[in-house]
């Protein structure tokens, strides 16, 4: 109930009064101590509302330590995350696999395992080579020996010939078998040679039964199970698997940005650039210009700019979203940036003997204990914790500002 409603309340109509005046005093005592709660009411209520009296106040934003809201941008243009190397590995034969050593996420080391494949065949492919081999090899000791001892035939009968001891005839069949030795032998070290290289060949399918990582990178995916036949060539039906899994080289992303054909002269190749994720809005990455393409998309009058990231980071994975802005000057390059938030010398204030800052949400002010770094920002201090950027931050708190408080933020 209002004042206004209380005061009407006290007001006696004229038969009121009659009736008061003929009931004596005691009607007065109850008039007198309804004015005296009225009067009370009517204090207590101005007393609230002089407690709960939203405290003017002026805020400012926080803002990240080290942020630079002036990027002097001449172009910002959206692109993707792209790795310049990656590989679906496969097997080099068809085979049933029979241990896959890889699962998303792993990060593998150029030649380390990656899978297996059934060896069986190819083992006894290989051993059937090494027997045929050495087959070869026996034959060739075997014409050697041959041959050695047709010309020493064939040298005795030339002996004997000469002294008329044997006709001329013999002694040249002797060496004719000679010559025909001779001729086995060179075949026989052909075929000994063919023999090797299939022995070669069948070691070489033999190895291929073991996957081996082409490079280093991370395993984004896996597209095989134990069991499943793999091939290096498709198949219909969908039975046989192309590849076992997908390897990335992380330190080959880059970022793919298509620039709108109009202004793709303001991009120059090593022109510096900043390139922030989708993912982490607030993360500035620095960046430069590879190459532009010399290609223009027709459908969409882009031409496509490679930008290198000059910061690796586990976080940064491909397809990811970006947003590159192309600049004027490169960034000058800090020491460290600091952790924290920069807010005004003037918001700091002391506390219960402690600095303090009050920030405000949903009109109420709430008081953080801080301390602030010592370190020179000019009219601004850098408080490491207690603080987020983007928090509304009082401008030089009045006394009468407490934890808890009701505000009103006045314009600056």
């Amino acid at each position: 109930m209002s004042n206004t409603d209380l005061l009407k309340e006290l007001r006696i109509e004229r038969h009121q009064r009659e009736d008061h005046n003929s009931g004596g005093p005691g009607r007065w005592v109850w008039i007198a101590g309804a004015i005296i709660l009225v009067v009370a009411a009517i204090g207590a209520g101005g007393w609230w509302s002089l407690a709960h009296r939203a405290i003017p106040v002026q805020t400012t934003t926080a803002i990240a330590a080290g942020s630079d809201p002036s990027t002097g941008a001449v172009l910002q243009a959206t692109g993707y995350v792209t790795a310049r190397r990656q590989a679906t590995v496969s097997a080099q034969i068809t085979g049933t696999l029979t241990e896959v050593l890889i699962e998303e996420g792993d990060r593998v080391k150029k030649d380390q395992v990656l899978a297996r494949l059934d060896d069986s065949a190819y083992k006894a492919a290989l051993d059937t080579a090494i027997a045929q081999a050495k087959a070869a090899h026996a034959l060739v000791d075997q014409y050697r020996a041959q041959l050695a001892q047709n010309l020493r035939d064939a040298a005795r009968d030339d002996t004997l010939a000469k002294q008329g001891l044997v006709s001329k005839q013999l002694a040249e069949q002797a060496r004719t078998l000679a010559d025909s030795t001779r001729a086995q032998l060179v075949s026989q070290e052909k075929q000994a040679v063919a023999a090797d290289a299939n022995t070669v060949q069948a070691q070489v399918n033999f190895d291929y039964c073991v996957v081996h990582a082409p490079f280093d990178g991370v395993i984004t995916t896996k597209d095989a199970q134990v069991g499943e036949i793999i091939s290096p060539f498709s198949a219909g039906g969908g039975f046989t698997r192309t590849g076992i899994g997908t390897i990335v080289d992380m330190d080959s992303l880059e970022v793919d940005v298509d620039v709108n054909e109009a202004y793709i002269g303001r991009v120059t190749p090593n022109m510096p650039a900043e390139a922030v994720l989708d993912a982490y809005p607030d993360w500035k990455i620095p960046a430069h210009v590879i190459a532009i393409v010399p290609a223009a998309d027709r459908g969409k009058a882009t031409v496509k700019v490679r930008v290198a990231m000059e910061q690796k980071d586990a976080r940064i994975v491909p397809d990811m979203g970006v947003r590159v802005s192309f600049l004027e000057n490169k960034p000058a390059a800090a020491m460290q940036a600091p952790k924290g938030v920069l807010v005004p010398a003037k918001a700091i204030v002391q506390r219960d003997g402690s600095d303090s800052v009050f920030i405000v949400v949903n009109g109420k002010a709430h008081r953080q204990s801080v301390q602030p770094s010592s370190q020179d920002y000019g009219d601004m201090r850098l408080v490491p914790a207690s603080v987020n950027a983007g928090d509304d931050v009082v401008v030089s708190p009045p006394d009468s500002l407490h934890d808890g408080a009701d505000v009103s933020v006045q314009a600056h």
